[in-house]
């Protein structure tokens, strides 16, 4: 079995950081040994303009048999040849799939020591699978990959190319190719897919599956328009596992619509009947209290730092009373859904120039984000690990200084008010904290005194008697420069 990935670059972001994110080196063959034959991974060209890393998997048939005991699709024995002689050795399966996880496993999970950075970024990709078997055909593959954000080439692959007449086999060649995918998503996109296009596992589906398929699958996998067949292939079609997996992803994105920015507000016009009044979802909540505060601060030119998919950048540009809005956001992916959701490219000039989208690291500090009048952070602090929460802290508070901040975190103590939310989970998967309402505003409490802001905390949806709102916002507020001083005189005598 073989697979390539390519991309390209410049002298300022060189192709072969693809070595890191990969952690292979391009000047190193390296050898690897798998349960069912060896994996090489090797780069055929390796420049700063491109790079290409080649993983070549060598199948030991024996081995399969022996380690498979004989379980062929869905678990059942396969004829005693056809156990021997088959195309598990030269067409992609979960073979691979299963090489792609312990070979590239760093890269998979999105982690890269040397250049923290880069696992982040969106790049050029291109990855090319000889042969694929597609159990559905070309539109099948593009079913699959086409909602993700891949263009590609479906090639089918001839029974024998010297007899045309034949026909095709159930194989294709596919080249995959994107602009607005990182690595660690493209290889996650395929450690799913390939077994699902081959509809077959060379291994029992054990039930610790179902978490292996939604941790691959988190942040695309709910919004599949093709989840159902995806999960029940995934799963070698035991419906049990199916059923287990499909509850658990309609959880998430029921957690998603109550908690996250990727809620759509509906449009819908009501016919007139007798029909419950739909209550207020908890972002839409969420971007009024924030468009409240920035008008009540008196701000014209705002931040909104980890913009996503642009709804908050949406919502500011319908008031006038914002001449200035600027989207920054680390996912290229994101950045361009946010301009699609907005319209640049149809967008009036006027309108036009209030908005801008810049891609950047909130963990660094920037140039471009300072002279602002508000910046605010809408569910972003609890998205990264408490390590990086100082540099954050500076980049915000120390470098760009804007006039007023406003954050807003969920507040765990609420959890408990949400159903659909099992106990003891975070609303989002990605969550790498909660906090309580004492554990945020002791946060808040050193982070002004630490940069010269006042606190006020603002409660975000139903303030429930008990555990409080569902969403806890503090707005920093920058003191005077004689309050600053004087403040700075005090702790000198001190």
């Amino acid at each position: 079995m073989f697979l390539t990935i390519s991309t390209t670059g410049t002298p300022e972001r060189p192709a072969t950081d693809l070595g890191y994110l990969l952690h292979k080196h391009p000047d190193n063959a390296q050898t690897f040994s798998t349960s069912y034959g060896t994996a090489h991974v090797f780069y055929p060209e390796a420049s700063a303009e491109r790079c290409t890393a080649a993983l070549l998997l060598e199948v030991d048939a024996v081995a399969l048999v022996r380690r498979g005991k004989g379980k062929g699709r869905g678990g059942a024995p396969d004829a005693a040849l056809a156990q021997y002689v088959n195309d598990r050795p030269y067409a992609a399966s979960s073979l691979l799939a299963v090489a792609l996880s312990a070979v590239f496993s760093s890269a998979m999970k999105g982690q890269c020591r040397a250049k923290p950075e880069l696992p982040d970024q969106a790049r050029p990709l291109r990855i090319e699978v000889p042969a694929v078997p597609a159990r559905g055909g070309a539109d099948l593959v593009r079913g699959l990959f086409e909602p993700l954000g891949w263009t590609m080439t479906v090639e089918p692959v001839a029974l024998d190319p010297e007899f045309p007449e034949w026909g095709d086999s159930r194989y294709v060649r596919l080249v995959l190719e994107s602009e607005t995918l990182t690595l660690a998503e493209a290889l996650r996109h395929l450690y799913v897919l390939l077994p699902v296009l081959d509809d077959a596992k060379h291994y029992w589906v054990a039930p610790d599956e179902v978490d292996k398929l939604l941790r691959a699958g988190e942040g695309w996998l709910p919004e599949h328009p093709e989840q159902k067949l995806i999960t029940s292939r995934y799963l070698s079609r035991r419906w049990s596992l199916t059923r287990q997996a499909m509850e658990r992803l309609e959880l998430v994105r029921l957690a998603e619509t109550d908690d996250s920015e990727v809620e759509e507000i509906d449009n819908a016009v009501e016919e007139e009947t007798e029909v419950e009044e739909r209550p207020t979802p908890l972002a839409v909540q969420r971007r009024e209290a924030i468009t409240a505060a920035l008008k009540t601060s008196g701000a014209a030119r705002v931040l909104d730092l980890g913009c996503g998919q642009g709804q908050l950048v949406q919502a500011l540009l319908k008031d006038t009373a914002f001449t200035e809005i600027v989207g920054v956001d680390v996912s290229m992916r994101a950045l361009t859904i946010a301009s699609r959701r907005l319209k640049l490219d149809r967008m009036g000039e006027r309108q036009a120039a209030r908005v801008q989208l810049l891609q950047g690291s909130l963990a660094y500090t920037d140039k471009r984000l300072k002279g602002y009048d508000a910046a605010v952070l809408c569910e972003v602090v609890e998205h990264l690990d408490l390590p990086r929460l100082p540099a954050l802290e500076y980049a915000v508070f120390g470098a760009a200084r804007p006039r007023t901040v406003l954050v807003t975190t969920p507040n765990v103590e609420y959890n408990v008010r949400w159903e659909t939310l099992p106990a003891g989970h975070s609303r989002h998967s990605d969550h790498r904290f909660e906090w309580t309402r004492e554990e945020f505003r002791a946060w808040a409490a050193t982070v002004a005194e630490r940069h010269g802001y006042d606190t006020e905390f603002v409660p975000v949806g139903p303030d429930d008697p008990e555990v409080g709102p569902p969403t806890q916002m503090a707005v920093f507020t920058m003191k005077t420069e004689t309050e600053t001083a004087n403040k700075e005189k005090e702790a000198n005598a001190a």
